[in-house]
């Protein structure tokens, strides 16, 4: 398997997504929101695991100058609390997992295009 072309990052919580986005400014930086991650490595969101391959295989035809972070935004409970850190910021206000959003800008892909190649692509590479 090949090494990714650009710099992908996974971190956890706002603050921690806050950082890092910091740590790369100036670059593109596109974010994806998933649920957490259990024991054989997989999210308990359906639609994640579903986006997943999907947005690996596009990562592969993405710009290698775009930094590609991955946040998880908690368990199943937490991300279903409408106190949830992501869905009540106001760079974010997600609605759903799985989503895109390109850090800055006015675009984002919601869970359904998260889960169609074509746009998927099209999204990392205009």
């Amino acid at each position: 398997m090949s090494e990714p072309k650009q710099l992908q990052l996974q971190v956890e919580g706002l603050s921690n997504l806050m950082q890092t986005l910091e740590e790369h400014k100036g670059k593109r930086r596109t974010v994806m929101f998933i649920g957490a991650m259990n024991e054989n490595g997989e999210s308990w969101c359906p639609d994640c695991r579903d986006a997943e391959p999907i947005v690996e295989a596009a990562l592969k035809k993405a710009p290698s100058d775009m930094v590609f972070i991955l946040v998880i935004v908690g368990d199943k409970p937490e991300w279903k609390s409408p106190d949830n850190e992501f869905r009540t910021n106001p760079d974010f206000k997600l609605k759903e997992i799985p989503t895109i959003v390109d850090y800055g800008t006015d675009k984002r892909l919601g869970c359904e295009d998260c889960k169609n190649s074509e746009i998927v692509d099209k999204f990392f590479t205009e």
